[in-house]
């Protein structure tokens, strides 16, 4: 359980950062995502669960 909630801050650590040190940059980075296809979303977040399982998967093993 420890591990997830380090994963779930370390998320919001990076989040953070990037949206403190690149504010217009996510701005825009939004607005591309707001105007792609939901079917195209939908396949590059299964491409990221995927590739986060596999990364878990490696280091844990």
């Amino acid at each position: 359980m420890s591990e997830f909630l380090i994963a779930i801050g370390l998320i919001f650590f990076i989040e953070g950062l990037l949206i403190a040190i690149f504010p217009s940059r996510i701005k825009s980075m939004l607005e591309i995502i707001k105007n792609t296809p939901e079917k195209k979303l939908r396949s590059l977040g299964v491409v990221f669960l995927i590739t986060g399982f596999i990364i878990i998967w490696y280091i844990k093993n």
